[in-house]
């Protein structure tokens, strides 16, 4: 199979209600969701607990798996970290994680040759929290790995979506 005529979709969950992320999952006939949340749980959105998520997914039609140890954005290496460039900005972090640091490691790459695999065979789509991919992980660093392998398509809130492009940068 050509490697690009694969296509993988992403998705965050944001404060979406189950029924919301659901609809849009299934508007794009998505049948595999491999969650890429580090910490996959929500005070906020308990709904979308990782527990829960196992238990609900499936009654979609989804199959759904957990791979935030090597598709996670927190690693619990703190070699994986750097100072943040913009320091002085509301709410910023003193560190931020090395995205292109990861995406050299072996255990990354291995994931994202099964996540390739994976939509080989089935439509796919990669999920975290942050709704929009410009201020995540799935653009920042999967969608960066993904492009030169397959197209990435990032679903929106409101069913759109939304190509990995360039702007899509690692910080």
């Amino acid at each position: 199979m050509n490697p690009m005529s694969t296509t993988i979709y992403t998705i965050g969950h944001s404060n979406h209600s189950f029924d919301k992320l659901a609809q849009l999952l299934q508007q794009h006939r998505i049948k595999v969701l491999i969650d890429t949340r580090s910490r996959p749980r929500s005070r906020w959105v308990p709904w979308f607990n990782r527990q829960n998520l196992e238990s609900v997914i499936p009654n979609l039609g989804i199959e759904y798996k957990w791979d935030g140890t090597r598709l996670g954005g927190l690693p619990s290496d703190q070699g994986f970290y750097k100072p943040n460039p913009q320091p002085k900005r509301k709410k910023a972090f003193p560190t931020v994680v090395d995205y292109d640091k990861v995406a050299r490691q072996r255990w990354f790459q291995e994931a994202i040759g099964e996540l390739l695999e994976a939509a080989n065979h089935k439509r796919t789509a990669v999920m975290c929290a942050e709704e929009n991919p410009q201020n995540c992980h799935r653009a920042q660093l999967i969608g960066n790995a993904l492009k030169r392998g397959a197209k990435v398509l990032h679903i929106r809130k409101d069913g759109a979506l939304e190509p990995q492009s360039a702007d899509h940068t690692i910080a």
